[in-house]
């Protein structure tokens, strides 16, 4: 996010303050300096490098970290004020322990942490957390790892933020993932860990809703950290993968307020996927304008017109990967031509993951209603926006088609 976007979202943000909201917003300011200061008086969990060391070895200063804390703070939906809390809170990740289970995944969310040739702040803010367990990247490994899990747990307990990448399979009476010394079922292992946790974080759509593994059939019967652990508050961070800059003002978010940040009704956070992808599209102005790639490589592909004639599920999609963009904002995946594949969505690969209709997929929408053609839109499309897409679709190419004629 760039200097001038992160200006426009305070500006915005602060004209429509009303004054019971700044109330609300000057209560929470308080609170979340006296949630700092007391963490500030606490000792680090281990010795190390702290985020400004980090930030010195990749050639970054103080003037990269605060525009990085500026950026946060307006993508947090906070009011500029809380600019300085929010680089403090950074400053204050090596306090909070963090525990990384991974499950029946890909390890595609550590992966998208791990390969970067030119770290983000937000990368490198991750590198300096307390990560107390993290099988993938651990050295430990058998025996030592697990004694190193059971040591977090009881050291932190009620303390720490247990991240879970991967489904829970329920197959087999949970037989299908097993681990540990004592074959403990992921589906145990998960209430076990979880039991303890101040928060629970499902990195990645395979925790949040089950992902690819329970892509029909679902032979293990797979499914999210929200459909079995009850009674802790938890966060989905749903994509395949989850962007770094959202675990990170997440993390953020937790240890500036001590709670959650506000959610949607799939437990996610709004700040991040609350906008839909198909209104902050590049190629929005060609979907308009009528015009559409009718197929891979044609002149409207070369032209960088609107890809949802060839599957682009960007106006089902909800998540915030068009403002932020991939690799410290150089593209995403609608930018080099590839349409939206509706990662962060519930079932998504079979619903909305292949250049096909939702009309083809292996499960139908509901009640019926399928999209049969960017023509027409049925009434079952998975979105409460559907109907209007679907006018403003056709609107589009009976306009483009007009404008083909009339030259």
């Amino acid at each position: 996010m760039n200097q001038w976007m992160t200006e426009q979202i305070h500006a915005a943000h602060s004209n429509r303050i009303e004054p019971r909201e700044q109330a609300y917003y000057d209560a929470l300011f308080e609170k979340s300096k006296a949630r700092l200061e007391s963490l500030r008086a606490e000792a680090p969990l281990h010795e190390g490098m702290d985020i400004h060391a980090a930030l010195a070895e990749e050639g970054m200063d103080r003037r990269d970290f605060m525009k990085w804390a500026s950026a946060t703070t307006a993508t947090l939906m906070l009011p500029a004020m809380f600019q300085p809390l929010v680089a403090e809170a950074a400053e204050l990740f090596n306090r909070v322990p963090v525990i990384w289970t991974n499950l029946q995944d890909c390890a595609g969310n550590t992966e998208a942490l791990l390969r970067t040739s030119a770290p983000t702040i937000d990368e490198l803010i991750l590198d300096v957390i307390s990560l107390e367990f993290h099988e993938v990247i651990m050295a430990a490994a058998g025996h030592e790892a697990e004694a190193q899990l059971e040591d977090a747990m009881a050291t932190f307990k009620g303390r720490y933020i247990l991240a879970v990448e991967g489904s829970i399979p329920l197959g087999l009476d949970g037989q299908y993932g097993v681990k540990g010394p004592h074959a403990e079922t992921y589906l145990d292992h998960v209430r076990r860990v979880g039991a303890d946790a101040f928060a629970i974080v499902a990195m990645g759509s395979c925790a949040a809703f089950g992902g690819v593994p329970a892509a029909y059939p679902n032979p293990t019967n797979a499914v999210g950290v929200k459909d079995v652990v009850r009674g802790k508050p938890i966060i989905n961070l749903s994509g395949c993968p989850v962007h770094p800059h959202n675990i990170t003002s997440t993390i953020i978010h937790v240890i500036l307020t001590g709670q959650p940040p506000a959610l949607d009704n799939l437990m996610r956070p709004r700040f991040a996927y609350g906008y839909r992808i198909h209104d902050n599209c590049e190629r929005r102005a060609h979907f308009d304008a009528g015009h559409f790639v009718e197929e891979f490589g044609d002149h409207g592909a070369k032209h960088n017109y609107c890809l949802y004639k060839v599957g682009c599920k960007g106006p089902m999609t909800f998540n915030n990967c068009s403002i932020i963009r991939f690799n410290d904002g150089a593209n995403w995946p609608v930018g080099v031509g590839r349409g939206c594949i509706g990662c962060s969505e519930p079932d998504f690969w079979d619903k909305y993951a292949h250049e096909r209709p939702v009309a083809a997929g292996v499960r139908m929408a509901p009640f019926g209603g399928v999209e049969k053609s960017v023509d027409y839109f049925g009434l079952g499309l998975l979105t409460a926006v559907g109907i209007g897409i679907a006018v403003h679709a056709t609107a589009s190419i009976m306009a483009g088609k007009k404008d083909e004629e009339n030259a």
